[in-house]
């Protein structure tokens, strides 16, 4: 019994890994539901998206040291059970300020979710077999992205509102399993400090997961525009073409942790970089629309090797404050993918092709400096 209840609780640490990304995504196939609902336009309910991710970034500098500081196992289970509450608030949300600031506590409360699962993760799971583990959870982050357009689009079939109840009652199943048995739940000794994860280390991979994420993954928008400007694809063509990105990452990102228990982490995220900037500039500049797709598929396997690689870089590092590291890289990374749509809309609209070979360069270069030597 207490085996089962084990591997119960293991694999809520994975579902985890699922609902963060899920929640932040899964409005954007309903915005124009919610829009016509609440009375405002669909591009105002675009910045239910932005509700999100901004606070959901900014929490994640300090909620890893908080999170370790409080107790890894009673802040996880308060962070749910706030999800749930303010989950259920944004179904009943009359009005779109109301929906907004349930969205940015949604954000805040995962913030307090993410990083302390994977602290968690690193410590029931051997060195060697590390790379593996941080693999299966980023491939369940990559579900979590790829699958909750397609149920939020089903949701808003009935009502929108049915989307955030599913979202609450997946947070209180994981409330009541739990985080697996042994976890220490205070921090032992002296109490970690914000200083130890924004040492010097920890901010180079951070710039790293701003630059990895925001030139790959982060360039969707990107992806999008040109093949409707060039290949005249419509929305439901742009979706599927999209798609694939993750499905690469569900695919291959249990693969890249093996890669990484045998190479190394800094070896498997230059290897993403150098080959995600070469896969960027052929999206930006394929004239067939055959090689785009092919292109933007193996850019979720680079984006894969970065994202599982500077996790694996940070937790594997016996750090005084392994958790506080790891939500500080997140956080940056998050940011970049915040960033990315303001920074380069302006230049698409100016060269379409220098939005796509800017970003690769600065992966190319940028990451090679950045990515510490001991990883």
């Amino acid at each position: 019994m207490s085996g089962r209840r084990d591997a119960l609780q293991r694999a809520a640490l994975y579902v985890g890994g699922f609902l963060g990304p899920f929640g932040g995504s899964v409005v954007v196939s309903m915005l124009p539901e919610i829009g016509a609902d609440l009375g405002v336009s669909a591009g105002q309910a675009a910045t239910t998206v932005t509700a999100y991710l901004a606070p959901f970034a900014a929490a994640m500098l300090i909620s890893g040291t908080l999170g370790a500081r409080w107790g890894r196992l009673r802040t996880v289970r308060i962070a749910y059970v706030a999800y749930v509450a303010v989950s259920i608030a944004a179904a009943l949300a009359p009005t779109l300020p109301m929906l907004l600031g349930a969205r940015g506590l949604q954000g805040v409360a995962n913030a307090f979710t993410t990083p302390l699962l994977l602290a968690v993760l690193a410590e029931i799971t051997p060195r060697d077999r590390l790379g593996r583990a941080l693999g299966m959870f980023g491939a369940m982050q990559a579900a979590g992205q790829t699958t909750a357009p397609l149920v939020g689009g089903l949701a808003a079939e009935a009502s929108w509102r049915w989307a955030f109840v599913v979202l609450a009652a997946a947070a209180l199943g994981l409330a009541l399993v739990g985080l697996p048995d042994g976890i220490r739940d205070d921090s032992g000794g002296r109490a970690p400090r914000l200083r130890d994860a924004l040492e010097l280390r920890v901010v180079r991979v951070g710039v790293v997961a701003l630059l990895g994420w925001g030139s790959l993954g982060g360039l969707n928008f990107l992806v999008a525009f040109r093949v409707e400007d060039d290949f005249g694809l419509g929305p439901s063509g742009r979706g599927a073409l999209l798609t694939v990105f993750g499905v690469a990452g569900i695919l291959t990102a249990r693969r890249v942790g093996t890669v990484i228990d045998r190479i190394g982490a800094r070896r498997t995220v230059l290897i993403g970089a150098v080959g995600g900037a070469l896969l960027v500039i052929t999206i930006g500049t394929a004239d067939h629309l055959a090689v785009v797709v092919g292109a933007w598929f193996l850019a979720g396997i680079a984006s894969q090797c970065v994202l599982v690689g500077i996790n694996a870089a940070v937790l594997g590092d016996h750090g005084a404050n392994r958790g506080g590291a790891v939500s500080v890289v997140q956080s940056f990374r998050f940011g970049g993918g915040a960033v990315v749509p303001v920074a380069l809309t302006p230049v698409y609209s100016a060269d379409p092709i220098a939005a796509f070979v800017v970003p690769a360069l600065l992966l190319a270069t940028v990451a090679p400096l950045m990515m510490p030597r001991r990883s």
